[in-house]
């Protein structure tokens, strides 16, 4: 799908979709769990749609009706080995759960994935598996590959260069037959791992673990029980709407926030505020207020935070001086290496990009319309589509964006919901 966007602005109300990392967690719980789980409003999209057909190949049973509501019958950890690779498209965080869930059985559980997909880095995660008792075998550390279990438990040191590591190990730990203490030297993307866990307090797992992270002691031979839980909203989709009215001058409301939830992402509000943006918050809503405002350059550090930095160097680049997105190495070893995506394409647009190891600094101005290219990933897509309704409106061509369909991935409705608020969109 190519994405056309002219210079237009959002202003009305919306809801954002269900958060991806809470519905991947759900579903990997309720798949183990013996009995039917309730997963109410979960994400329905590309990512969430590879690990539900997972959690189905290895033997849950899933009922969707109209996706307001999956009810999942678990296998009560006894799953059954797949008649072919499991097939997880995109989805990092779904490959690295599922291979970790995968290391519970005594079979041969295989999964490959797409392009860019067999480009993420697994030998961390494979490797901390191997030492519990699993057996591996991959693609020079990466996906297709193949994970032959049961570990048994143990201790290993867990890579915390990504936060889907750590918690891969800690959803499949409590099922081993018996104790892992995982030891994590450093740990990126701490608010995921925190998310994890309270999912993991939810359920009554029984496990230790310090202030800082570093070492976990999980015990072995527990189960996960039915539950009926409600999916949280993304904040990672809802910065997309947020940054939107911000750097237009156009205003939105979004309702459906929960800010008590342990997603890092909402850290996207107090991030943009730094740079002068007035964000609205209260009990479950955000608003930006239609009016022009003034954007000043800071300072970000986003090791936390690494999902933001496509829509936060837009917002920087619609500001005042050099922004600096910091300590944030991680976002190179996502979808793509976003870090060079995005000063790759603001490039075009002709903004100012110097890129860093570990981030990039951005010099704001005046963007022009440009093809562009998301390379498949959405966030780069969702991000260059509200750079491109920035540019004037005296410029004759638009903004075109390649590979735009991979905006389904965390979410699909993004060109209806903005079209809807004002923005001028048109597939071609």
């Amino acid at each position: 799908m190519i994405l056309s966007v002219r210079h237009s602005q959002i202003n009305g109300e919306t809801a954002v979709p269900g958060s991806k990392s809470h519905t991947i967690r759900a579903l990997a719980i309720a798949s183990l769990a013996k009995g039917p789980s309730i997963i109410k409003a979960p994400l329905v999209s590309d990512d969430t749609l590879s690990c539900l057909s997972a959690a189905c190949a290895l033997g849950a049973w899933v009922r969707r009706g109209d996706d307001s509501l999956w009810q999942v019958i678990g296998t009560g950890g006894r799953m059954i080995e797949p008649a072919r690779p499991l097939d997880m498209g995109n989805s990092g965080t779904g490959l690295r759960i599922f291979s970790a869930l995968a290391a519970l059985s005594g079979s041969p559980i295989s999964f490959s994935g797409d392009e860019s997909l067999q480009k993420r880095p697994m030998e961390p995660l494979l490797a901390a598996l191997n030492d519990l008792g699993a057996k591996t075998v991959s693609n020079g550390g990466h996906c297709p590959l193949t994970v032959t279990g049961p570990i048994r438990g143990g201790e290993t040191s867990v890579d915390g260069t990504s936060s889907q590591y750590l918690s891969a190990l800690l959803l499949a730990a409590p099922l081993a037959q018996g104790d892992t203490i995982l030891n994590v030297p450093f740990l990126n993307e701490v608010p995921y791992v925190e998310m994890t866990l309270a999912w993991l307090k939810r359920q009554n797992i029984n496990l230790k673990y310090n202030k800082n992270y570093t070492r976990f002691h999980v015990i072995g031979g527990q189960q996960f029980k039915p539950f009926n839980e409600t999916i949280p909203a993304d904040f990672s989709t809802a910065a997309f709407p947020l940054a939107a009215a911000v750097v237009t001058g156009g205003g939105v409301l979004i309702r459906n926030l929960d800010f008590n939830d342990p997603q890092g992402d909402k850290a996207f509000v107090e991030l943009a505020r730094r740079m002068g943006a007035k964000i609205e918050t209260g009990a479950g809503f955000a608003r930006v207020k239609p009016g022009p405002v003034k954007l000043h350059s800071a300072e970000l550090d986003l090791n936390s935070t690494p999902d933001l930095l496509p829509i936060l160097s837009v917002v920087a680049a619609c500001a005042d001086g050099i922004t600096v997105l910091k300590n944030v190495a991680q976002a190179r070893l996502k979808e793509t290496d976003r870090i060079a995506v995005m000063a790759h394409e603001l490039r075009k647009m002709g903004i100012q990009v110097e890129e860093f190891e570990d981030g990039m600094a951005i010099t704001g101005g005046k963007l022009k319309p440009a093809h562009v290219d998301s390379f498949r990933d959405h966030r780069v897509a969702m991000s260059l589509a509200i750079a491109g309704m920035t540019c004037g409106a005296d410029e004759k061509e638009p903004t075109v964006i390649d590979s735009a369909e991979s905006i389904a991935v965390t979410y699909p409705t993004f060109v209806d919901d903005f079209s809807r608020l004002g923005a001028d969109f048109y597939v071609v």
